[in-house]
């Protein structure tokens, strides 16, 4: 599978930017995606050393508008733990 395809985009959250300062970094992936390949897809498109990943399935939430009734989608998120003295430079400017 593509790296661009298992990195669907980079969350900057309240969460997601307290984990940096322990050098983890936060992603929404593609949900077929195993560990070892959100691992590779990572170390490919930042250029750095993943130690560790956590990845779990968010389940969607139920939402309505008016009358209307409706549901967002499932989707995973994966936590990655680079090696010590690392950086993703894309997180830096935010």
């Amino acid at each position: 599978m593509d790296p661009h395809r298992i990195i669907r985009r980079a969350l900057v959250t309240e969460k997601g930017t307290a984990l940096k300062e322990q050098n983890k970094y936060v992603f929404e992936v593609d949900r077929r995606a195993n560990k070892v390949q959100i691992k590779r897809a990572i170390e490919v498109l930042f250029g750095v050393t993943v130690t560790a990943v956590h990845a779990l399935n968010v389940a969607g939430k139920q939402k309505r508008v008016g009358r209307f009734s409706g549901r967002t989608n499932d989707w995973k998120k994966a936590i990655a733990t680079l090696k010590e003295g690392q950086t993703i430079e894309f997180f830096e400017g935010s």
